[in-house]
């Protein structure tokens, strides 16, 4: 898959214990964003992080958490992320969703490697 050089970063934050139809809402986004065929996604789980209600979600012992912060990004050319768009509309219930120019230095298959 080529990406270009000049690309976009979606990212999108959650909460870990976020839903959609009883999978986790992560989950749900980058199997789609696998069907679509973008060039790649990764999940990020924070250990720390607070959102618009301000309450602190922590993975400290004393204070466990089952709603971690979650991150997703996806890079990969402005038309196919905007086209990814309304389909992140549709499965999410909220969160924070951010986009913002990429350049890509290098995006290479690992399996073509000696």
């Amino acid at each position: 898959m080529h990406l270009p050089e000049d690309a976009v970063l979606l990212r999108i934050f959650i909460g870990e214990s976020d839903r959609y139809r009883h999978q986790p809402l992560y989950e749900a986004i980058v199997l789609k964003a696998r069907e679509m065929q973008l060039a790649g996604a990764t999940v990020l789980r924070g250990p720390m992080g607070f959102g618009k209600s301000s309450h602190l979600h922590t993975a400290k012992i004393l204070r466990l958490s089952m709603d971690l912060p979650i991150v997703i990004e996806i890079v990969d050319s402005e038309e196919k992320v905007n086209a990814f768009l309304p389909v992140l509309d549709e499965i999410m219930g909220g969160g924070l969703v951010t986009l913002e120019r990429a350049k890509v230095i290098r995006y290479q298959d690992q399996r073509k490697n000696p």
